[in-house]
């Protein structure tokens, strides 16, 4: 019996995690849950599946829980940063399930690791801001960190029993998400509901802009470099339209080992969860016949250049990636909300990265400052394109080509 906590588990991921845990009650139990503001969805989770904690986003939440709450379950209920750290370093637990949405994942995550959890990692940022400290606390620890977005899954497999010596690159795939066949002044007038009809995946909204952008793969090009040990040379990113082909390696010898799969996130989850286990989720299974056709192309960093950005953040390290993560929050939610256009999201984040100075990373301390300073930051950015926060500067036509 596998006892899990679950950081998110109101979100997409988290979801599909608790499916996951139903379907194999003898194998997984549910110890801790940290939610955000979906009190409703929570309290079904708290009667379905009996955990002994839950946290939520702050303490008037948690005084609502509370109240509304069956009695009799004995669920004890926190809220805030406190909580999730409460939720993540439960005695009892054996893996946390990191699913949060952002930065915010960070330090519940690293505090995991550091009361000896193993992580199941869905939470990006975490190895995107802080990768070098992260990794070094799991080997400290001597945890594992197995991946659950379903591209570094297949990297994951594709590595099992292979040499790292023997790796020439990784190939992270993308599907290109909804705009592949736009023009770049196509891509001017995209509204948010747009944005967030997904060609394949259902997942939540930030991470369904990420992937219309292209930032979520460039995200990705970053964790990978952490998780795997690799430089940012070995690691390049492939469109693949069907999502069938999740990610692959290829070795020195000329051989390419990939993972096939429908695109079903259930699959990478319990894999993660069961490694080195496989467990039968009863979904439908790749019916390669059907598909026909399996195609693969070159990402267009012109018409997306937040790829580019990500990458110019990973090759210089220290503190610009969490710069860029931060700035890109800052514009995706400004995107959501329609305060800026879908293509002013890839100027803002080049702006802020431009105007910030990148500096060591040696704690966690570090991590935070320079995600507040580039807040800070991508807020002044945003004055430039958003009418409801311009004041005098004029918007542009084009990102800086600056960083390369």
């Amino acid at each position: 019996m596998k006892r899990l906590s679950i950081l998110g588990s109101t979100g997409s991921i988290g979801r599909n995690v608790l499916e996951v845990a139903a379907r194999f009650p003898e194998r997984f139990q549910v110890a801790g849950l940290s939610a955000g503001k979906n009190i409703g969805l929570l309290i079904e989770q708290i009667e379905r599946f009996k955990p002994h904690l839950v946290s939520v986003q702050d303490e008037r939440l948690a005084v609502e829980l509370k109240a509304r709450i069956p009695a009799g379950l004995g669920v004890e209920v926190a809220s805030g940063i406190n909580g999730c750290r409460e939720v993540a370093t439960l005695p009892e637990v054996d893996m946390v399930v990191s699913a949060m949405v952002g930065a915010a994942g960070l330090v519940p995550t690293y505090e995991a690791i550091c009361a000896g959890k193993n992580i199941a990692l869905a939470n990006k940022e975490v190895l995107v801001t802080a990768g070098s400290l992260i990794m070094k606390a799991a080997r400290d620890k001597g945890v594992s960190i197995n991946p659950v977005d379903s591209e570094h899954g297949a990297i994951f497999q594709s590595l099992l029993g292979h040499r790292k010596e023997d790796v020439r690159r990784i190939i992270l795939t993308a599907s290109g998400g909804p705009f592949l066949h736009y023009s770049y002044e196509m891509l001017h007038n995209i509204a948010p509901a747009e944005a967030l009809r997904h060609p394949n995946w259902q997942m939540g909204r930030k991470i369904t802009i990420d992937s219309a952008s292209l930032m979520n793969k460039g995200l990705e090009v970053i964790e990978a470099k952490w998780l795997f040990d690799l430089s940012v040379e070995q690691i390049t990113v492939q469109i693949h339209p069907q999502s069938i082909v999740h990610s692959m390696v290829e070795y020195i010898d000329g051989s390419i080992i990939a993972q096939l799969g429908i695109p079903d996130m259930r699959i990478p989850i319990a894999y993660a969860l069961s490694a080195p286990e496989r467990i039968d989720m009863g979904l439908p299974r790749l019916d390669l016949p059907s598909v026909n056709n399996l195609t693969f192309l070159e990402p267009d960093m012109d018409k997306f250049p937040c790829l580019r950005l990500a990458y110019a953040a990973c090759k210089q390290g220290g503190t610009l990636p969490v710069v860029l993560n931060a700035a890109n929050e800052v514009a995706v939610d400004a995107f959501l909300e329609g305060s800026i256009r879908f293509t002013d999201i890839a100027r803002i984040v080049e702006g802020t990265m431009y105007s910030s100075e990148a500096s060591v990373v040696n704690s966690l301390e570090d991590v935070m400052v320079a995600d507040h300073l580039a807040r800070i930051q991508a807020e002044e950015e945003l004055k430039t394109y958003s009418p409801q926060r311009r004041k005098i500067r004029n918007p542009k036509h084009e990102t800086r080509n600056k960083l390369k």
